[in-house]
């Protein structure tokens, strides 16, 4: 990552100092400076999921792309972080663990089962976060790898503060740069049905 110009610094240091409570409880900490200016790097159009395509079929609605499509992260009050812990408490709750043991060939992305995997954790958050009226263009699904090697799916929120990681693994909101996965690909923010591969930390 480039270094930021010493006035960027500054003024991004400010504006974490002067909003603590959006930003406390991250890691059990507020986040740091560095961990507030990091974001995802889109890098080149992949192909969408075959299984985020079906998902699409499903729920044409959520894949909808939307005329206030285009923009920036969101500001993170305080109001809009503890929108964040409250979903993804409530739908880590919610849904009870089921491992897909058919790979590829079961795999079917839906929003609030009773029982689901990774998939379904981070669609249903995405799904009651569009209904609390965060933009689209914040809410952001990615394929990672986790450090066992398997492919996992989680929910990545686009904030002014930095990119925040929703995940069904952790009852923690983590920033991006803290998150230990290997990042396949992303959906775009300019399109949610678009899909990009994503540039490598430190790039």
């Amino acid at each position: 990552m480039r270094r930021m110009p010493i006035l960027a610094a500054i003024a991004a240091a400010a504006i974490v100092i002067a909003s603590p409570a959006a930003h406390a409880g991250l890691l059990g900490a507020p986040i740091g400076l560095l961990s507030a200016i990091q974001r995802i790097k889109f890098e080149a159009p992949a192909l969408a999921p075959m299984a985020h395509t079906i998902f699409c079929l499903r729920y044409e609605d959520e894949c909808r792309a939307r005329l206030l499509f285009r923009g920036g992260p969101i500001l993170l009050t305080e109001a809009r972080w503890a929108d964040l812990k409250d979903v993804n408490l409530a739908v880590n709750r919610a849904i009870i663990p089921e491992r897909n043991e058919l790979g590829l060939a079961g795999e079917t992305w839906l929003i609030d089962p009773e029982r689901g995997d990774c998939n379904d954790y981070a669609v249903t958050k995405r799904h009651r976060l569009l209904k609390r009226g965060w933009p689209a263009r914040t809410l952001l699904l990615g394929e990672v790898v986790i450090p066992s090697g398997e492919h996992h799916l989680v929910l990545l929120v686009r904030t002014k503060s930095g990119d925040l990681v929703l995940d069904n693994l952790t009852p923690q909101i983590r920033p991006w740069s803290r998150a230990p996965y290997r990042w396949v690909r992303i959906q775009s923010p300019g399109n949610p049905r678009y899909w990009t591969t994503v540039a490598q930390r430190g790039v």
